[in-house]
């Protein structure tokens, strides 16, 4: 694989826009990112778009409309919450294989209010309903019961989650792009009515419109448009392997942690050697199972992580600097490039009054339970 690296980001304020169509949120990040990479269309070879609720409506053609269709391949990715993740990694893929030199990869959804569904997206399947094995299918119930067990095996307390959300609800008040930048008290957090115990309220993430996108190359072309390229280290797309294990609790843990080794062992780094992590923080629950299934801390010690303020923007390894899932929102399809939007800014010293100082590595994870897992590892 060829070294690949990415020259151009951007994202619009996650949020709603009743007034516009998908393809016209994806196609106004798409030039922004353009723009920062200094490239025109005429400049791009393929291009992956990212899209779950309009999968098979060739969103990535329909943006091409408005922004300019020069005849390129176009992929369009769906993959529950990973699917912009995926497209990234898809554009990824075709540079590193040296079939082209140039990539627009774009996630996009219009999701207004209807929150998340049982497996991150509006289709179903055949099979069993998880409804009459886990008591529910959908996301809340899934990650509220997984928060429950680590409690259970660890002593974890709901404290411990509701603190994850007054962090990242914290972090977001210096996010513009943010769907939400309101800081909470843990009193506000705790307080709030229960929506799939121990996940409050404010410990889940709103859901939304929004878009992302990127623009990759190899790196011999990336200098030639700018003096600090910033490298993909390693991008990694793994799904669920089948075990013989309990049916009444959904696995929310291996497919991370496969996913977690292939990449540190491809960008030849251990998890002390990350600066930030952008992760996919759905339920605050989900945020702490992570800490362990990313390896930034031992089993059972993700508590204490957050008890010393490890994960805050000035700690050991901030996470989530953004805000979020929980503050930023969760348009599944744009969430996966916007987490990569969110490190590379920070590679780059451009976050702002959220910046997490001297940044040089950086992580940016998401997992789609059905089941998909992206993690990309970019470097200074």
């Amino acid at each position: 694989m060829r070294d690949v690296a990415i020259v151009g980001v951007s994202m619009i304020k996650f949020g709603r826009y009743p007034e516009k169509q998908v393809h016209e949120l994806g196609a106004q990040a798409a030039l922004l990112a353009l723009k920062d990479a200094g490239v025109t269309m005429k400049d791009i070879e393929i291009m992956t778009s990212g899209n779950l609720y309009q999968a098979s409506a060739m969103v990535g053609q329909r943006i091409l409309r408005e922004i300019g269709q020069t005849g390129i391949p176009v992929i369009n990715v769906a993959n529950a919450c990973a699917t912009g993740s995926t497209a990234f990694r898809e554009a990824y893929m075709s540079i590193g294989s040296g079939a082209y030199d140039t990539a627009l990869a774009v996630g996009s959804e219009q999701m207004g209010k209807m929150g998340l569904l049982g497996g991150g997206g509006g289709g179903g399947g055949g099979g069993i309903s998880p409804e009459g094995i886990v008591g529910s299918g959908l996301m809340p119930a899934v990650f509220g019961q997984a928060g429950a067990e680590h409690m259970r095996k660890y002593g974890t307390t709901q404290e411990h989650f509701a603190k994850i959300a007054v962090k990242n609800h914290k972090h977001s008040i210096h996010n513009p792009y943010a769907q939400y930048q309101v800081e909470m008290s843990l009193e506000d957090v705790m307080n709030a009515r229960v929506i799939a115990w121990p996940n409050t309220l404010y410990m889940c993430c709103p859901t939304g419109d929004g878009a992302a996108a990127a623009v990759l190359m190899s790196m011999e072309k990336a200098k030639q448009y700018t003096t600090t390229p910033i490298k993909v280290a390693a991008s990694v797309l793994t799904s669920d392997p089948w075990s013989q294990r309990d049916l009444t609790l959904p696995d929310v843990n291996t497919l991370t942690r496969n996913a977690a080794k292939e990449a540190y062992e491809t960008a030849g780094i251990e998890p002390d050697d990350l600066d930030l992590v952008e992760l996919h923080d759905c339920f605050a629950t989900a945020e702490l199972l992570h800490y362990e299934n990313l390896g930034l801390c031992g089993e059972g010690e993700a508590g204490r992580m957050i008890d010393e303020g490890e994960t805050t923007i000035g700690g050991r390894i901030p996470v989530a600097p953004s805000g979020g899932l929980l503050s930023k929102g969760h348009p599944l399809g744009a969430t996966g490039v916007a987490n990569i939007c969110e490190v590379v800014w920070h590679l780059r010293g451009q976050a702002g009054d959220r910046q997490v100082e001297g940044a040089k590595v950086g992580l940016a994870h998401v997992i789609g339970l059905g089941s998909a897992c992206t993690i990309n590892v970019m470097q200074k």
